[in-house]
C-alpha cells in the first residue's frame, strides 16, 4: 500500500438526486494535516476492480474547509462510469474507503476576488466548495451559471437557493435547463459572461460544456490568469501501489468519468548529458539541487530529496502536479491533462517532466 494512501471511514451518505450521492469521510487520527484542503480540489479514490484488483478515481471534494464540516465527495453516475456506479450503488455509512489526500489546482489565488462560475451537471461539485468557502472567508461577488438535463436532476438546488438568499448582494445563481432552454450555446455563454469581464472564471463540467464555454471567455478576451478548467480522466496506474503491479493496472477500465477536450504531448529536444540545476518554489519555500540526473522525473527527483510535491495519479493523467516554469525548459513524457494554451503559458506536469536544459526553475505556486 501507498504510504500517502489512507482508510477514510464514511461517516454520511446523502443521496442528493436520483444519480448522485455525497459522501462524507471521518479524517483518521493524526492525518488532519494532511487531509487539510482548499476549496476546489479532489480526493482519489480507490475503488475495487475484478479487472485490475483497484480502479484509482478522482473526486471534486463538495465540501467546505470552513466551518468544521466533515471531509466530503459528491459522485454522480455516468452510464459507462464503473467507479461512479459501484460508490453510488455499495458505500454506505460504517464503510472505509481508500483514498490520497486531497490535491488539485482548481482554486481560487484570492477567496476576496469577484468569481464567475460556471458548472455543468456534476461540475458543480467543485464549484459548490468554492461557492461555500468565499461566501464565509471572503468579500467578493460571486456569479454562478449552473446547467443541467432538467429540474431533477439539479444538484444542491435547496442549499444554492438558501445561499442566494442568504447573501442577495453577493451572490447571484443562473440555472439553466435543456428541457426548458435547449443546450446554451457558445453565443449564449458569451452574452451572459459579457456583463463580468473583470471576474476569474472556474469552468467545470462535461467536456463539450467546458470546452464551449472557455471559447466564449476567450472570445471575451479573459486572460489566461483569470480563466481555470478542471479536466479529470480515469487514471491508467495504480497511484495506490499495491494489489497488482504497474504494468497490470495500466489495462485500467477505459471509462473516462469526464470528458476532457484535447491532448498534448510536450516534444521539447534532448536531454542535457550531465546533473542538471533544480530550483523549486513550493509553499512559501525555496529549494535547489544541482544533481538532478537526465532522464529522472521531477516529482521522483524532489521525493528523493525528502520534499513533498503535490501529485496524485503518477500518469501525466491529472493536474496534481502541475507547476510553472520559471526558467530553462523540460520535456513531458505524457500529458493527457493539458492543452497548447496550458503549455504555451509555461505550465507543465511534475510527475512526467525531466529536463532538457542545464537548469531549471519551477514554482508551484
Amino acid at each position: 500500500m501507498s504510504e500517502d494512501s489512507y482508510e477514510l471511514k464514511v461517516v454520511d451518505v446523502v443521496e442528493e438526486t436520483a444519480d448522485a450521492h455525497s459522501i462524507s469521510f471521518e479524517v483518521p487520527a493524526g492525518a488532519e494535516e494532511r487531509f487539510a484542503y482548499k476549496p476546489g480540489q479532489f480526493l482519489t479514490l480507490a475503488v475495487p476492480s475484478e479487472r485490475t484488483g483497484v480502479a484509482a478515481r478522482c473526486y471534486s471534494l463538495s465540501s467546505s474547509p470552513v466551518g468544521g464540516g466533515p471531509l466530503t465527495i459528491t459522485v454522480k453516475r455516468t452510464a459507462d462510469g464503473y467507479a461512479s456506479n459501484w460508490i453510488c450503488d455499495h458505500v454506505r455509512e460504517g464503510d472505509s474507503v481508500r483514498a490520497l489526500p486531497p490535491s488539485g489546482i482548481f482554486t481560487p489565488a484570492s477567496l476576496s476576488a469577484d468569481l464567475l462560475l460556471f458548472a455543468g451537471g456534476s461540475g458543480i461539485t467543485p464549484i459548490i466548495s468554492i461557492t461555500r468557502t468565499a461566501l464565509q472567508q471572503g468579500t467578493g461577488r460571486i456569479v454562478l451559471f449552473y446547467a443541467n438535463r432538467d429540474e431533477r436532476s439539479v444538484i444542491f438546488a435547496a442549499e444554492l437557493a438558501r445561499l442566494a438568499a442568504e447573501h442577495p448582494e453577493r451572490l447571484v445563481v443562473v440555472h439553466w435547463l435543456e428541457s426548458v432552454q435547449g443546450l446554451p450555446s457558445q453565443e449564449q455563454l458569451k452574452a451572459f459572461a459579457s456583463s463580468f469581464t473583470s471576474y476569474d472564471a472556474f469552468v467545470c463540467g462535461p467536456g463539450p460544456f467546458m470546452k464551449m464555454t472557455t471559447a466564449a471567455l476567450k472570445e471575451l478576451e479573459f486572460p489566461r490568469e483569470r480563466r481555470h478548467q478542471e479536466k479529470f480522466v480515469s487514471l491508467g496506474g495504480n497511484p495506490f501501489g499495491d494489489l497488482h503491479d504497474q504494468e497490470v493496472a495500466e489495462h485500467e477500465i477505459e471509462d473516462a468519468e469526464r470528458d476532457q477536450d484535447e491532448v498534448v504531448v510536450d516534444d521539447a529536444g534532448a536531454e542535457p548529458q550531465g546533473p542538471v540545476r533544480l530550483e523549486v518554489e513550493l509553499d512559501g519555500q525555496d529549494y535547489a539541487f544541482d544533481d538532478w540526473a537526465p532522464g529522472t522525473k521531477l516529482l521522483d527527483h524532489l521525493e528523493s530529496k525528502g520534499v513533498k510535491a503535490p501529485y496524485s495519479c503518477r500518469e501525466g493523467e491529472c493536474s496534481a502536479c502541475a507547476l510553472r516554469l520559471l526558467e530553462g525548459e523540460v520535456k513531458m513524457l505524457h500529458n493527457d491533462v493539458l492543452d497548447e494554451e496550458d503549455i504555451a503559458e509555461g505550465i507543465r506536469l511534475g510527475c512526467q517532466s525531466v529536463p532538457v536544459t542545464d537548469t531549471v526553475r519551477v514554482t508551484y505556486h
